[in-house]
């Protein structure tokens, strides 16, 4: 395991494309991801894995079948497992994301956005 410090907008100038998922970090089983995210991303949950999403720069809205949030720069929102959501971005966000290690970026879905293997970074 690596003790070097990790700068986000360092490892975000790595990378162009959005909704595609990249690890930066592990820790107790847990990814510290880093994605971008523009769109709209497709309705989904998690059966067994909680989530944490912080955004780093900008902002997005976290939509669910009973309402909306808006989470700004410097705020996170934990989505418990089995809640259904899709996270919704007007203009290009930088979010970190925690999870478990085995979580699909699509949860329960399989389609066009799936990213089965993650790039470490």
């Amino acid at each position: 395991m690596s003790r070097d410090k990790v700068n986000l907008a360092q490892k975000l100038s790595l990378f162009g494309e959005q909704w595609s998922p990249k690890i930066v970090g592990e820790l107790n089983g847990q990814h510290v991801r880093l994605v971008k995210l523009f769109g709209e991303f497709v309705w989904h949950h998690h059966d067994d894995e909680d989530e944490l999403f912080l955004v780093v720069k900008g902002r997005f809205r976290m939509e669910y079948r009973d309402g909306e949030e808006w989470i700004e720069e410097g705020e996170f929102v934990v989505v418990p497992r089995g809640v259904e959501h899709r996270p919704v971005a007007e203009e290009e966000a930088h979010v970190m994301l925690f999870e478990p290690a085995s979580t699909l970026n699509t949860g329960n879905v399989r389609d066009g956005l799936t990213q089965e293997v993650l790039d470490r970074i």
